[in-house]
Formats: structure tokens, C-alpha cells, sequence
């Protein structure tokens, strides 16, 4: 029998909602003030803004949680929220199934006055997340699949679905986020020896 070709497998997206978690973090000073540290390191030690679709002033390498430890802190809070937000979605701890979440891509974006970020997802990641370091009264919403719009706290994490369509328009006021990629990793064999 013949392989099914991609265009007979693959008919096209069909519309669902999708979970999307916020919370704040306003009472969680310290690890904010250092994230916001490390930007200014960042920005130091990388001046050069990464090509992405982040058309924005300024956005530091994919893999800024490994350049900086001031951003473990935040790293380790999203991963406690995945793991919450993951509880809700499936009704059960993942520790159950020896499953932890751990970020694979942090970066932080700086937008000023035009800026935007155009329309995309974060497949292959588990979770995408937001955290605002800062937000002028005002500033772009992020919009989740063209229809959907969060209004920016500073303060607040954004999780969502990594398949979930997202962007940001044009913004009238300053936004300083940290973004993440979260990912499952197997805990089977963590505190045991690999296999011989």
C-alpha cells in the first residue's frame, strides 16, 4: 500500500480554544529585579538585537537563562507554573508520570513606540510564556490566534499552549518582557545511572 502523501494527511487547522494562564507576580520582587538585571547585562555583554519576528528595539539571544544565572530564578518560577497550569489541563501531577517541565529558550524583548512581534507559535514547545518586567498604560495587548487579547501588567505571567497562534501590534508604550519555551523531560532516570 502507498504512503499517504502530506496534502491527504494533513487537511488544515480546525478552530479550538486552548487554555491560556495568567497569574501574577508582582509579590515575587526580587526574582523580577533581577531579571530586569540581567537585561541590563544583556544588553552589555549582546549588544546586537537577535533576528526573530520580535521586530522590537532590542531582544537578547535565544538562550539567555544559560548567559545569566539572574534569570534561573524566573526560569524556575515558570517551570513550578507550567507545571500547575499542566495539572489543570490534564487533572493530575506529572510527577505521577515522571515528567518534569523545564525551559529550553529564554530571551527578553524590549519594545518601544511601533513595535511589534509578527503572528507565530512556539511548536515544538509544550508551553510559551510571558513574563511583563515592564508595561506603560496602553501599551500592545498580546493577542492570542487573532482574536483573543491580554492587556500587559507589569508584574504578570502569561503560559499558554505552544501551538497557540500569537502577536503583538504595533504598541503605543514601552513593554520589557522575558519570554520563554518550556518543554516535558522525562525524570525516569534522573536520580539512577544510565543503563550500561
Amino acid at each position: 500500500m502507498p504512503i499517504a502523501s502530506p496534502s491527504t494527511i494533513f487537511q488544515g487547522k480546525v478552530p479550538a480554544d486552548l487554555p491560556i494562564f495568567v497569574c501574577d507576580l508582582s509579590d515575587q520582587r526580587e526574582v523580577l529585579d533581577l531579571a530586569r538585571a540581567a537585561l541590563d547585562d544583556l544588553r552589555r555583554d549582546h549588544p546586537e538585537s537577535t533576528p526573530s519576528n520580535v521586530k522590537a528595539v532590542y531582544m537578547s539571544p535565544w538562550k539567555s537563562h544559560v548567559l545569566t544565572d539572574k534569570l534561573l530564578p524566573l526560569c524556575k518560577t515558570a517551570c513550578w507554573v507550567a507545571r500547575q497550569a499542566a495539572q489543570r489541563i490534564c487533572t493530575f501531577d506529572l510527577s505521577f508520570i515522571e515528567v518534569d517541565m523545564v525551559v529550553t529558550d529564554c530571551w527578553i524583548a524590549v519594545y518601544e513606540e511601533g513595535d511589534r512581534t509578527v503572528r507565530h507559535n512556539h511548536f515544538p514547545a509544550d508551553f510559551g510564556c510571558v513574563v511583563y518586567l515592564e508595561a506603560e498604560p496602553g501599551c500592545a495587548p498580546l493577542v492570542f490566534a487573532g482574536k483573543t487579547a491580554h492587556q500587559p501588567t507589569p508584574g504578570s505571567m502569561v503560559m499558554f499552549p505552544g501551538i497557540l497562534d500569537h502577536e503583538v501590534p504595533a504598541t503605543p508604550g514601552r513593554r520589557v518582557v522575558v519570554a520563554m519555551n518550556l518543554a516535558k523531560r522525562s525524570t525516569m532516570f534522573a536520580d539512577s545511572p544510565p543503563p550500561a
